[in-house]
């Protein structure tokens, strides 16, 4: 006699994302697990007394997202912070840090006024926050606002004073953009960039409890918009012990791989990890190191000027003969590597570090970002088998007059290409980089793009952020696909985005279901 299932979801359009995608019309999970597609006749045999019966209503059912690139910690703190992202204009920025800090004055609360993810590109000032501007804030709070790339950050008079002697100079940027960090005469602006920035997240970092309350909270966010999994990238963070700590509580609702900083190699090997150990919630993912840096702070490494400033080619965060020593010692230890690359120097000293390694394909080396990648860089990525971890919300500095086109000009046409990375064989993995978190939008810029090179079909952007996050976590034998015998982990839609694809970004998730437990409802 069959056993019964746990759940069956019945009534609903359910895209299994293989290769070819096939449908069905319903699916039903026992412990956890996919035990059958069908048709709803067929699926409700396996209903018992016990079995809960979901009716979909004609909603689409696909494996669940996973993104590949998150930052739950900073998410969280977006949720409970000052978010930044939505502000349209400077004065709103500013606006929103005064309404932090009035939230926030009295003995009980923080001494920090704390913003996250604002973009200047997309306001009509078109700069940075400065320290003018964070000093109308508070002149006797520390009030800091990080970009939303995360390696910008601008603070007011007071975080100048206590911390200046601790940063780097060619990291806190003068009054005049490009003069001698070294004329002591200059006044610092309160734009801050790269490692300066650390100073300010060491600083700032949440203990372990504050650390618990920003993980539940990104976990709620995630699970709203239909996220399964994350890949985390951890430094200097209670974050593996807090996820470890809700996986045996069960409190998790999010499978998560954890990718480690580089400068917790040596304790990760003393430790005796190695990617892929942990339990089916938590797990150890990739060496996580820079390269270069950002777009945004013109600090990517490129092999031309910079369009909006010539004596600019960008900035070595992590020098070539450094990647390539952390390549080699994590690779020969057991580790994936995840080295973050958005300029095209950058990419290709990537690329040749990973090629120094007995086998990149099968250790699944990644390249985060993969934002001005050459023709030749493309091919390599596929004739290689590394794996191009992007990010498709970046698409939206690619508009006229977007962020790309003032840094890049011309080359803003050759960011993002998804298509050729897709066309030569390259494992793509879509994530968010949680600029926003939300998948729905990624998809609709990669399929909406009007550039060829970089747009892909309704099928393959939804591939990249199931499947293809999956492969790049090494979990495409259990995720990623709704099949027999995978886990249940499913996003369902209240529309369809092959029929609706000029407007994905404004589909609404419906349920989110995690090892077969439904996990968010919205119907």
């Amino acid at each position: 006699m069959t056993e019964a299932a746990d759940r069956v979801f019945i009534d609903g359009e359910i895209h299994t994302l293989t290769d070819p995608d096939e449908t069905s019309e319903a699916v039903a999970v026992r412990d956890g697990e996919i035990v059958r597609l069908g048709s709803t006749y067929d699926v409700t045999f396996l209903a018992g007394a016990e079995t809960e019966v979901v009716d979909l209503g004609g909603r689409v059912l696909l494996p669940g997202f996973i993104d590949a690139h998150t930052h739950m910690t900073t998410l969280g703190r977006y949720l409970v912070h000052a978010d930044l992202s939505g502000a349209d204009d400077l004065d709103e920025a500013v606006s929103l840090l005064r309404e932090r800090a009035a939230e926030t004055d009295g003995p009980a609360e923080p001494e920090w006024v704390l913003g996250y993810g604002y973009d200047e590109s997309m306001w009509p000032e078109d700069r940075y926050l400065d320290r003018e501007d964070l000093d109308a804030v508070s002149e006797e709070r520390p009030v800091v606002a990080f970009r939303e790339d995360m390696h910008v950050a601008s603070v007011n008079s007071v975080v100048l004073d206590r911390y200046e002697d601790e940063m780097a100079d060619a990291d806190v940027h003068d009054e005049i953009r490009g003069s001698d960090a070294s004329d002591h005469d200059a006044e610092p602006t309160g734009v801050l960039v790269e490692e300066a920035v650390d100073v300010l997240y060491d600083a700032t970092s949440p203990d372990a409890a504050e650390t618990g309350r920003l993980l539940t909270a990104a976990q709620a966010h995630a699970n709203e918009l239909g996220v399964t999994g994350v890949h985390d990238m951890v430094r200097g963070s209670y974050a593996p012990e807090v996820y470890r700590d809700m996986d045996l509580g069960n409190e998790l609702s999010l499978r998560v791989r954890l990718n480690y900083w580089a400068d917790h190699l040596d304790a990760l090997i003393e430790t005796g990890l190695c990617t892929n150990h942990g339990s089916e919630m938590v797990r150890t993912g990739a060496v996580k190191t820079y390269t270069d840096g950002t777009f945004g702070g013109r600090t990517a490494q490129i092999s031309a000027p910079y369009h909006d400033d010539t004596s600019e080619n960008g900035t070595w965060v992590v020098d070539p003969e450094e990647l390539t020593d952390i390549v080699q010692r994590a690779d020969e230890a057991g580790f994936q590597v995840s080295a973050h690359a958005i300029g095209d120097v950058a990419i290709d000293e990537v690329l040749d570090a990973f090629e120094r390694c007995d086998d990149p394909s099968g250790m699944r080396h990644r390249v985060e970002h993969v934002e001005l990648a050459s023709a030749e860089a493309i091919e390599r990525f596929g004739d290689m088998g590394v794996v191009a971890s992007v990010q498709p919300n970046f698409l939206k500095w690619a508009k006229d007059d977007g962020l790309y086109e003032s840094r890049l000009g011309a080359r803003r046409f050759e960011t993002n290409r998804y298509a050729l990375l897709n066309g030569a064989g390259a494992p793509l993995a879509f994530g968010s980089d949680c600029m926003p978190l939300d998948p729905l939008q990624g998809v609709h810029h990669a399929v909406t793009t009007a550039v060829d090179a970089q747009r892909l079909s309704v099928t393959e952007a939804l591939r990249a952020y199931t499947l293809g996050a999956a492969y790049a976590g090494f979990d495409e034998g259990r995720l990623g696909t709704v099949e027999t015998h995978k886990l249940a982990d499913f996003t369902v839609l209240e529309r369809s985005p092959w029929e609706h694809d000029d407007e994905i970004a404004e589909i609404d998730v419906a349920m989110t279901v995690v090892d077969g437990d439904v996990v968010y409802d919205d119907r």
